[in-house]
C-alpha cells in the first residue's frame, strides 16, 4: 500500500494551474515546472523580464536583544554592523564546515532581522536553531506559510517598477525597503538569482494573486512573463550560482565550493561583541592548507548536456564531478559547474566528461559563464 504524500502549495497556486503552469513536486511543494518551455522562459528572462514564484522558499524572522549575536554564531559571514535595509549571503555550517545551508540574510530594523534559506533545509534548519539558542535571548517566527514571495529578474524590470515607486529602482544592490500596498507591508530587495538585475518581493499571502495581477496588468504582454523552476535552474546556472545539493551540501564546505566571500575566517578573533560561527576553526584549518578540490566552469563541444554526477576526466583519468549542467540557451553550448582537483582548475585546461559511451570535450572556464554587468 503506497501513502500519498501532501504536497504544499503556495499562495499563487491557483494562478499556475489556471494559467497552464506544468506543476511537479519539489521540496515537499507543488512548483511550476514551466508554462512554455524552459528555453523560452530563460530567454525572457534575459532579454525582458519574468516573475518567478519562490514562496516555497523559508522566511524566517529573528528580533530581540541576542538575534545578532545568535545569526553571528550561526552564519559565516558576518551580521555584527550591517545597516538597516542590507541583505548579505551566508553559508550556514556544520562543526566540520559542511554547508548545512545558504541564505540571505536582512537587517530589517535595529535588532530585527529577516532570513531566506532553501525549502528543502527549513525544517532542518529549525532544529538546528533550537539545538544551538542556548541562553541567547530573541524571538524566532517561521513566517513562511503566511508570507509569499516572488522574483522579478530581467533588464526591463526596474523601468516597470518605476510606475509603483521611484525609490525601488534606485535601491543599490543587497538593499531592501518596506513600502506598503493595500494597507499591508511588503518588504523589495535588489536581489536576485539568475544573472540579471531585479527584486525579489515578500508580502502577505492574502495579497498574493491580487499583487502579481496588479503587476502584470501595469506591464505590456511580452514585458514581463510567469516562468517556471526550470528556467530559473538554467538562468542561475549560467550565472554561476551554487544550488543546494549540487555545489554545497553537509559534506561539502564552502572554501570548496568557491564562495570564500561570503565567509569571515577572522569573525569574533578581534572583537569581543562578535562570536565565532560554527564551523569556523574547521574552514580556517581548511584554508591554511587549501582545499583538494575547488568549483569551476566547464564549457563543452558538442550539444550534449553534462548532468549532475558524471565524472570529470583528464586524459582519461578521473580528476572531478559534475555538480551541475545544462545546454546553455544563452551561449548555445554545453556547460557545467565542476568540482576539480586544483591543478586542474586553470581556464584553458582541456577536461572531458564522462557521459558513459563517449567524452564530452571541454575547456576549463572562470565563473560565472554569464553576467549582465
Amino acid at each position: 500500500m503506497t501513502t500519498t504524500v501532501q504536497l504544499a502549495e503556495t499562495p499563487f497556486h491557483g494562478y499556475h494551474t489556471a494559467h497552464g503552469a506544468k506543476m511537479v513536486p519539489y521540496a515537499g511543494w507543488e512548483m511550476p515546472l514551466l508554462y512554455t518551455s524552459i528555453i523560452e522562459e530563460h530567454r525572457q528572462v534575459r532579454t525582458s523580464g519574468g516573475l518567478f514564484d519562490v514562496s516555497h522558499m523559508g522566511r524566517i524572522r529573528f528580533s530581540g536583544r541576542d538575534a545578532c549575536r545568535f545569526l553571528d554564531r550561526i552564519c559565516t559571514r558576518k551580521i555584527h554592523g550591517t545597516a538597516i535595509d542590507q541583505a548579505r549571503y551566508t553559508i550556514i555550517c556544520n562543526e566540520r564546515g559542511g554547508c548545512l545551508d545558504d541564505a540571505l540574510v536582512t537587517r530589517l530594523d535595529e535588532n530585527e532581522y529577516l532570513m531566506v534559506c532553501n525549502a528543502s533545509n527549513r525544517e532542518k534548519l529549525l532544529q538546528h536553531f533550537a539545538r544551538e539558542k542556548r541562553d541567547l535571548v530573541f524571538k524566532q517566527v517561521d513566517q513562511t506559510t503566511k508570507t509569499a514571495m516572488i522574483a522579478l529578474q530581467g533588464p526591463k524590470v526596474m523601468d516597470l517598477l518605476s510606475q509603483f515607486s521611484s525609490e525601488i529602482p534606485s535601491l543599490k544592490r543587497y538593499r531592501s525597503t518596506t513600502k506598503s500596498l493595500l494597507m499591508a507591508k511588503f518588504i523589495v530587495s535588489r536581489t536576485g538569482y539568475t544573472g540579471e538585475d531585479g527584486v525579489e518581493v515578500i508580502l502577505p499571502a492574502m495579497l498574493a494573486s491580487k499583487a502579481v495581477e496588479m503587476m502584470l496588468k501595469n506591464s505590456s504582454p511580452d514585458e514581463i512573463k510567469p516562468c517556471g523552476l526550470g528556467a530559473r535552474d538554467s538562468l542561475r546556472l549560467e550565472a554561476g550560482m551554487a544550488l543546494y545539493g549540487h555545489e554545497i551540501d553537509e559534506d561539502t564546505d564552502p572554501l570548496t565550493a568557491n564562495l570564500h566571500f561570503a565567509v569571515s575566517l577572522d569573525k569574533g578573533i578581534d572583537d569581543p561583541e562578535v562570536e565565532p560561527f560554527i564551523g569556523q576553526e574547521a574552514l580556517r584549518r581548511i584554508n591554511e592548507s587549501g582545499p583538494s578540490r575547488t568549483t569551476t566552469g566547464l564549457v563543452l563541444e558538442g550539444r550534449r548536456a553534462p548532468r549532475q554526477g558524471m565524472a570529470v576526466v583528464r586524459d582519461g583519468t578521473p580528476v572531478g564531478v559534475v555538480t551541475s549542467g545544462c545546454l546553455s540557451p544563452t551561449l548555445d553550448k554545453p556547460i557545467a559547474i565542476i568540482r576539480v582537483d586544483r591543478e586542474h582548475a586553470e581556464p584553458g585546461v582541456a577536461l572531458g566528461v564522462d557521459a558513459g559511451r563517449q567524452v564530452l570535450e571541454g575547456e576549463v572556464t572562470a565563473l560565472p559563464f554569464y553576467s549582465s554587468r
